[in-house]
């Protein structure tokens, strides 16, 4: 199967994921909070570092849930442009 090429905003939406999962786990360890979400530490930098812009939708979940963030937040944040929120969520 040949996945479609990302857009710029697609790779710009995961870089702000990673960063704001990066913040959230702080000093804690890579290990530590994949092992908590039930994900590979390898996923969990590739999320981290922009090499998997578009994580499955219930990696984000778990990853959200190891480090208490909400989806809502998530996705707020990550979105960008307050009209991109609002076509995501709806």
């Amino acid at each position: 199967m040949v996945r479609t090429p990302l857009t710029p905003e697609e790779r710009l939406r995961g870089e702000r994921l990673g960063r704001l999962l990066r913040e959230a786990r702080g000093a804690r360890s890579m290990v530590e909070i994949a092992a908590n979400a039930g994900i590979s530490a390898e996923t969990l930098r590739k999320i981290e570092t922009g090499r998997a812009p578009t994580p499955a939708f219930f990696t984000v979940a778990a990853l959200a849930g190891a480090l208490g963030l909400s989806m809502d937040d998530l996705l707020i944040r990550c979105a960008g442009e307050p009209d991109t929120a609002v076509r995501l969520a709806g």
